[in-house]
């Protein structure tokens, strides 16, 4: 086929290029109804263990901020955290919460949370959960959002509950309820 730079020739030209697999942004395919997934909704909870002194903390601060920071505004810290079937540290171990977290808020008591719940037991071993939002963790219980995972929560999303068990004011090291809630497929 010869063609002479005409509209025609053009949009057969990018029709064609557009329908390969290889080499385009997005390609879209049609499922029956009988091929969907059918979406569920599955409920977690557990304890959230954030450990700053001792031998081996779990979260660690990697950004100090200024010393006329307004409430520690800046300060950001490295976690993995474990994830326990109960409060004690000594119960049985479900997951992992590792991310980031910052002081994200100059006015009151809020962090931005950087986070991915990676399981490690049972049904839900490798994987994943992940939160981006905000934690204003002194109220009695935060909302956050879930924006995604990977696994058996592929195409996530839902809510993060969080409600403080215990927290040192000396230390710093606090343990967490979660109540989780995750649309998946």
């Amino acid at each position: 086929m010869v063609c002479f730079a005409t509209f025609a020739c053009y949009s057969i030209i990018l029709s064609t290029s557009f329908s390969t697999i290889h080499g385009i942004f997005s390609e879209q395919s049609l499922l029956s109804l009988s091929a969907k997934r059918m979406e569920k909704t599955t409920s977690l909870h557990f304890y959230f263990h954030d450990i700053h002194d001792g031998e081996n903390p779990t979260a660690m601060k990697i950004v100090e901020p200024p010393n006329d920071s307004v409430g520690g505004f800046g300060t950001t810290f490295m976690a993995d955290n474990p994830l326990t079937e109960g409060p004690e540290p000594s119960s049985k171990l479900v997951g992992r919460a590792q991310g980031i977290y910052a002081v994200a808020s100059q006015h009151d008591s809020g962090l931005l949370m950087v986070l991915n719940f990676a399981f490690l037991d049972g049904m839900y071993n490798g994987s994943t959960v992940s939160i981006l939002g905000r934690n204003p963790f002194m109220e009695a219980i935060r909302e956050m959002p879930i924006v995604g995972g990977t696994g058996v929560f592929q195409y996530a999303r839902g809510y993060a509950l969080a409600k403080t068990f215990s927290m040192s004011m000396k230390t710093g090291d606090a343990v967490v309820e979660y109540n989780v809630s995750v649309l998946h497929y």
